[in-house]
């Protein structure tokens, strides 16, 4: 596996290494850029579950474009996202969970804001490779978004919500040659207080991506 020099001097933008004890510290992502004009088609025939992954570190430029095409912001305009959200609540809020710490995805801004310092990864499920592999992303529900409507209402509405986000990251991952799954199995109260949730907050899914193993 190259080393980060090695990567830096290919011109290969990786996540820096940020201060351990920083928790509020902000990483400015560069903008989403496709690496691969892979037709829509085409990335549906491509589209699959993998749970074999490599340790590669992730560049920030493909990170930018998973993050962005998970729910970012692609009107402007009136602040709505790339997937649907009920009555527009945009109640999920994106996690990516690194060896650097665990990070809320500002779509606003397209930045990354360190939540909790520290690798939690091996914290985003029960499988082996959730620690090895060099991202796992944590759809977290904000319930206080949701005003108006009855707890049955909001668990059918949040599940359907973030089923959408984890599409899009399978079309991205399909579409740039990455291996991705997305998981329900997630110890939620040991990961919720380790990213330090609120009681308003409940983790749905939580959806491993990196390189395929060789």
């Amino acid at each position: 596996m190259p080393t980060r020099r090695q990567f830096l001097a290919l011109g290969v933008m990786l996540m820096p290494t940020l201060a351990p004890a920083d928790d509020e510290a902000v990483l400015q992502l560069p903008p989403p850029q496709t690496l691969h004009d892979t037709p829509l088609i085409d990335a549906l025939k491509l589209r699959k579950s993998s749970r074999e992954f490599s340790d590669r570190e992730l560049p920030l430029g493909v990170l930018s474009a998973l993050l962005w095409a998970a729910f970012g912001i692609n009107r402007p305009d009136s602040g709505k996202r790339t997937a649907p959200s009920a009555r527009n609540w945009q109640e999920i809020d994106v996690y990516a969970v690194l060896s650097e710490g665990a990070f809320r995805y500002d779509a606003a801004a397209h930045t990354l804001q360190r939540r909790a310092p520290g690798d939690l990864r091996a914290l985003t499920g029960f499988q082996d490779f959730v620690g090895r592999a060099p991202l796992n992303l944590v759809y977290v529900a904000n319930l206080t978004r949701m005003s108006d409507a009855s707890a049955e209402d909001k668990a059918f509405y949040l599940a359907a919500d973030a089923g959408f986000v984890a599409q899009n990251v399978y079309l991205v991952c399909a579409a740039e040659g990455l291996a991705t799954v997305v998981r329900g199995l997630v110890d939620r109260k040991a990961l919720a207080a380790a990213m330090s949730l609120h009681t308003d907050q409940r983790i749905v899914l939580a959806q491993t991506v990196g390189y395929p193993a060789a």
